[in-house]
């Protein structure tokens, strides 16, 4: 499953979507430092070692399925999804886990490009519905949701349940 869809940065530069399917070490790699610029971003401590072992993992067992934004050679944005079981409907959805563009080329489609490509592959996939979450206050992350379709579920709410103590300041 590979979905090339091409967008351009604010430089006219060219940008394709595609899916990593079978990732190799140098993939992994380059995905994983992005992905820790990701998480550093959201307040975790860099480390990108663990990412690039934690990705692996999650992406050699097929738990976690990535779309990466590539420029050039180089990976620029990313989407992390997974396959979930929906139990009423007997079938399955999709839920992005993350995503995430680097700064210097959020607005200019790379998202849109990423969510597309995450779409189409949910849809070849059978699956019901899409689904993600984000922070009641990204409103960036919020308008290009609901620009690409997204609606705000009414009437939920997400709970947790912490299993293993959380580091002070987490």
């Amino acid at each position: 499953m590979s979905r090339n869809i091409p967008t351009r940065t604010a430089l006219g530069e060219p940008v394709s979507v595609r899916t990593l399917t079978a990732p190799t070490t140098s993939a992994i790699e380059a995905l994983s430092d992005i992905f820790d610029q990701y998480r550093v971003h959201y307040g975790e401590a860099s480390d990108v070692s663990w990412s690039a072992r934690w990705l692996e993992q999650n992406l050699s067992t097929g738990r976690l399925l990535a779309f990466v934004a590539e420029e050039g050679a180089r990976f620029v944005g990313f989407a992390i999804t997974m396959e979930v079981p929906a139990s009423l409907r007997l079938a399955h959805f999709w839920q992005i886990r993350d995503l995430f563009v680097l700064p210097k080329h959020r607005r200019v489609g790379v998202g849109r490009a990423l969510l597309a490509s995450v779409r189409a592959a949910a849809i070849a996939s059978g699956a019901v519905r899409l689904v993600l979450q984000t922070e009641e206050d990204n409103d960036a992350a919020l308008r290009l949701y609901a620009d690409s379709g997204y609606t705000l579920i009414n009437g939920y709410y997400s709970l947790v349940l912490p299993i293993i103590p959380t580091p002070r300041g987490s």
